[in-house]
């Protein structure tokens, strides 16, 4: 059977998140039902990342075998037909050899979250970033990023609800960068833990609003306690930018 590797564009906000669930659409299953449509073929798609109800991606990868072969521009357009009106876009198809894992062969995944530090409400932006009004230090921001880079236990910066057997990753960037009103979280790691990020983002604007210090920040890490995190940041701010094989 051939394989097929997609690259997927999507906005979070009408779905449960990627995996299928009970309760409601996911985009996995706008994906699996679309392939249906097209191929009259029930296809489980497989994603690099479960994100969670309302992450975005600009760049999600995933597969799917199919029971013959199709041109990879037929196979991609026909499916951006069958998704409409959803708030899905097949970017690009290749076929793949079946070794090819969208989640297992991965070795990094790459997130944006984006905050806009101002007062006034967001029009444009709404559902696709997290206004915060109280004025940020974003160079604190960083300064106390550094401290959670490197290999840790970050039980502090994951949900109860991680699956994950072991609170262990390593975590490869955490930069906090602004332009204007736009400040910008980027976290890179080969994988992460149910909430980690938004759980950083969160704790990273406690210290920016001078509520903490790096080092506040760095025994919040140690203490290994969930109940040590800060606020965990909205699902809106988080983008899937990019993974890597």
């Amino acid at each position: 059977m051939p394989r097929y590797k997609l690259l997927i564009e999507y906005d979070g906000g009408p779905f449960v998140g990627w995996q299928m669930q009970a309760d409601g659409a996911s985009v996995q299953g706008v994906l699996t039902a679309a392939f249906q449509s097209l191929t009259q073929e029930t296809v489980i798609v497989q994603g690099a990342g479960r994100t969670d109800a309302g992450v975005h991606a600009l760049a999600q990868v995933a597969h799917a075998d199919l029971g013959s072969e199709w041109r990879v521009d037929k196979l991609r357009d026909g499916l951006n037909a069958c998704l409409r009106p959803h708030p899905v876009a097949v970017l690009s198809a290749e076929q793949v050899p079946d070794t090819f894992e969208a989640r297992f062969s991965a070795i990094a995944r790459h997130y944006r979250y984006r905050i806009v530090n101002r007062r006034p409400d967001l029009a444009l932006d709404r559902g696709r970033a997290w206004r915060v009004p109280k004025p940020l230090d974003d160079r604190a921001m960083h300064a106390a990023a550094r401290r959670l880079l490197g290999r840790h236990d970050f039980t502090t910066f994951r949900s109860t609800e991680c699956q994950a057997p072991s609170p262990v990753k390593t975590l490869d960037r955490l930069d906090v960068e602004r332009d204007g009103d736009d400040v910008r979280i980027l976290a890179s790691a080969r994988s992460f833990l149910h909430n980690q990020v938004r759980s950083m983002v969160g704790s990273l604007v406690v210290v920016g609003e001078g509520k903490w210090s790096a080092d506040d920040l760095a025994a919040v890490l140690e203490a290994r306690d969930r109940t040590a995190c800060g606020p965990v940041a909205p699902p809106e701010g988080l983008y899937l930018v990019r993974v890597d094989y």
